[in-house]
């Protein structure tokens, strides 16, 4: 079987958030939007609101880490899928279980407790870090970059 076609895996924990999906999806040129997260999956409630930010004639599929892991390589070559997690564990779990994702995308994660900020948008803390660096070992692309049109931040301060 094919491999699946991952456009872009996108670390933002507003998930679809405003213009951020219209401009990520034209950039990537995906027509699925998958949304990971093991808490949205299970809240049908949450994805109503999502669901209306996604531009027109995009598919949106809500999976929790697992079952995205299960489906993952039954998707059809004419699915061009944007994924996006929550988290840095999240997308590792992803990789860990078979799922080909080559590039992340970190745009937003918010501060919280044990958290220190690393640009204006994104805080992280110890597990996030290492989670950061066993992907970068696995050969994965990361870059932290909000708009598909903005440069990308340096990614030593992600790492430290």
């Amino acid at each position: 079987m094919a491999q699946p076609k991952i456009l872009l895996t996108r670390i933002d924990d507003r998930f679809i958030y405003g213009q951020d999906v219209e401009l990520w999806n034209e950039a990537v040129g995906s027509n699925l939007v998958l949304i990971v997260n093991d808490e949205i999956a299970a809240d049908s409630r949450k994805w109503a609101p999502m669901r209306v930010a996604v531009p027109e004639g995009v598919w949106t599929r809500f999976f929790s880490v697992q079952k995205a892991i299960e489906v993952m390589h039954s998707a059809t070559p004419r699915q061009w899928i944007l994924i996006m997690v929550a988290s840095p564990a999240d997308a590792l779990a992803l990789v860990k279980g078979g799922v080909p994702i080559t590039k992340i995308s970190i745009g937003h994660m918010r501060t919280g407790e044990g958290k220190h900020p690393v640009t204006p948008a994104v805080a992280v803390d110890d597990a996030d870090v290492a989670a950061f660096k066993e992907l970068q070992e696995l050969g994965i692309e990361l870059e932290i970059r909000y708009l598909p049109s903005s440069n990308p931040d340096p990614l030593e301060n992600l790492l430290t």
